[in-house]
């Protein structure tokens, strides 16, 4: 069963984030807010980033410079393109891995439409020295930017997370505190399926009354809808897992 948690007390100081896109830029902009140095790091190069690192007051760097500067490093990319994140830097280091799975962009691939992997399984296996947690995947960076909220605050949303390493488990869960969200801990990532796409926790929960993921996707900047711990412990405990061969897009 899911439980929700305070997180204990978090020594890091620099958050690598590996992918710029829009939820690498979300946490990005959450981390300066709270105070912490950020490295950037997208396929194209630093030069690329220079004009969003500025705005957004990180460093810009290569893959393998975020990985090595961080004391925790996000992977966020599309999942078809896993086995690009840098291996040997991320030794021993807590990894966020924020991957769906969309076929139309990845591809397909056979072990999860055959449901013998979960998403998370791929990163794992990639950085077996790693200590994964899965979080950040099942909200739009939309409603991850507009639904944070200071500690203590009566309307605070809660985020799912799954890993197979308790203390690193324990050590994302005060990021996010840090961040502006509570967190539920589901458990290792054999049950991340339940807050993978189609799940009843997948995006839906965050979404405002009158919106939906195509129009935030089109650009409607939606002020969502907040989803408190309790809401989402429900939501991943009678979680159903749908056919992962039947996704399209």
């Amino acid at each position: 069963m899911p439980s929700a948690l305070r997180g204990l007390s978090l020594g890091m100081t620099t958050l690598g984030i590996i992918g710029s896109g829009n939820i690498g830029t979300v946490l990005a902009k959450l981390a300066v807010a709270a105070g912490i140095d950020v490295v950037l790091a997208n396929s194209r190069g630093p030069e690329s980033l220079r004009d969003k690192a500025a705005e957004l007051g990180v460093r810009a760097g290569t893959a393998v410079e975020a990985a090595e500067a961080g004391d925790v490093v996000v992977v966020t990319i599309p999942l078809g393109r896993y086995a690009e994140v840098p291996v040997e830097p991320l030794a021993g280091k807590i990894v966020i891995d924020t991957m769906n799975y969309y076929p139309s962009r990845d591809g397909r691939i056979d072990e999860l439409d055959n449901e013998t992997v979960n998403t998370a399984d791929l990163l794992r296996r990639h950085l077996p020295e790693s200590r994964t947690v899965k979080v950040f995947n099942n909200i739009t960076s939309v409603n991850l930017l507009n639904l944070a909220r200071p500690a203590g605050a009566d309307d605070r949303s809660a985020l799912p997370l799954t890993g197979d390493d308790a203390e690193a488990r324990k050590v994302v869960v005060e990021l996010l505190d840090k961040l502006g969200w509570d967190a539920v801990d589901a458990g290792p990532l054999s049950e991340s399926w339940r807050h993978e796409r189609e799940t009843a926790v997948y995006v839906d929960p965050y979404v405002s009354e009158g919106s939906s993921l195509e129009r935030i996707i089109g650009g409607y900047d939606d002020p969502g809808k907040p989803a408190p711990a309790a809401d989402i412990e429900k939501l991943i405990a009678t979680a159903h897992r749908p056919p992962v061969k039947d996704l399209q897009f």
